[in-house]
């Protein structure tokens, strides 16, 4: 799992990035560190690296994580900034590098169609939840959701499901991903809340056959344990201390062997 520094006055403890109250914070994400897959996709970073722009109109293209997804929230904004097109925008769950050509893999995808079309096989209008076990082509799979190429429906979104996204709009997202249960608000609507058992790997934004897309405004936080797993009232100290000791006699076995 991801490790993450210190922040401005935010502490790291146990993986948590925890504030002065102890409440999870979000922290900009690095997208310096992502990387770009499929040869249909020319992805964009911005200065900042907080934003990055998918140009080109073709085959599928992954812009994914160097960080495992699960037990993490990922949030920020997508638009369209083209009325050229009507095609897939979105999110992948779980990726793992290769995974677009692979005939084996076991991840998930969120894609958003404008307007319904016949392609390769039909594909309506709107947002859907995918899981995928053979990649993802330019074919009747990723376009259709063709279980029989690997692409098989979880769940329609819950208003989005028959709405396709539109042109020169901003829309907030915000995926919590654990390895029992996708959660997706688009624009503080809820669309998914889907139990399962799901493999880990990347997060990834998503894009097939749509030019000009931009993912913004970018920020990823840890999720909190489960109820079974928060420590009793006051326990946070001790594990603080705990934490501290650990790192104490780890820099005296430092200085130790350097003496020696």
């Amino acid at each position: 799992m991801m490790q993450r520094g210190p922040v401005g006055n935010l502490l790291l403890v146990a993986g948590v990035c925890l504030g002065a109250a102890g409440a999870a914070q979000a922290a900009p994400t690095n997208l310096s560190t992502w990387t770009a897959e499929g040869s249909g996709g020319n992805w964009v970073r911005a200065a900042d690296n907080n934003s990055v722009t998918q140009t080109i109109n073709g085959t599928p293209t992954v812009f994914y994580s160097d960080f495992d997804g699960q037990g993490v929230r990922l949030s920020g904004t997508i638009r369209v900034n083209t009325s050229g097109d009507d095609d897939f925008i979105g999110f992948v769950l779980g990726f793992n590098g290769g995974d677009l050509a692979s005939t084996a893999t076991d991840f998930l995808l969120i894609d958003w169609k404008q307007t319904s079309q016949n392609y390769n096989g039909f594909a309506p209008a709107g947002l859907a939840l995918s899981r995928v076990t053979g990649g993802l082509r330019d074919n009747a799979g990723a376009w259709a959701h063709n279980p029989a190429l690997g692409v098989t429906e979880l769940a329609r979104a819950n208003t989005l499901g028959a709405t396709g996204w539109a042109d020169f709009q901003t829309y907030t997202f915000d995926i919590a991903f654990t390895a029992n249960n996708v959660r997706v608000l688009v624009d503080d609507v809820l669309q998914f809340d889907v139990n399962g058992t799901f493999a880990n790997g990347s997060f990834g934004f998503y894009n097939y056959s749509q030019s000009n897309v931009t993912y913004a405004g970018i920020t990823d936080e840890i999720l909190p344990p489960p109820a079974s797993a928060v420590p009793e009232p006051g326990s946070w100290a001790m594990m603080i201390a705990g934490f501290g000791l650990v790192g104490a006699a780890a820099r005296r076995r430092t200085a130790a062997s350097v003496v020696a």
